[in-house]
């Protein structure tokens, strides 16, 4: 099912109720956003660490990152991975 969508004079968008719902995302969470074949895919970057456990391999020797640092390094690599698949399966 699609949703209609418009885009504010500011650039901005408001995301339905219904959506907001299935990707179970609520105010403050942050999406990860990227254009495939003139289509905007977002994903959002919401989901518990422990889900996500093991996706970047060995911690980094540099020293310890700021929470919000591992988090980003998480979502990105999660997203790189699914970028992966996608293309592996031909989807893009």
């Amino acid at each position: 099912m699609g949703f209609s969508i418009t885009i504010t004079s500011k650039g901005q968008m408001t995301i339905p109720k219904d959506l907001r719902d299935q990707l179970k995302v609520k105010p403050g969470d942050k999406c990860y956003a990227w254009v495939r074949n003139g289509e905007m895919v977002v994903i959002p970057r919401n989901k518990p660490l422990g889900e996500l456990a093991g996706v970047l391999g060995k911690p980094l020797a540099n020293g310890p990152l700021s929470q919000n640092d591992i988090d980003n390094a998480v979502m990105d690599a999660a997203v790189e991975r699914y970028e992966n698949a996608i293309r592996q399966s031909g989807g893009e």
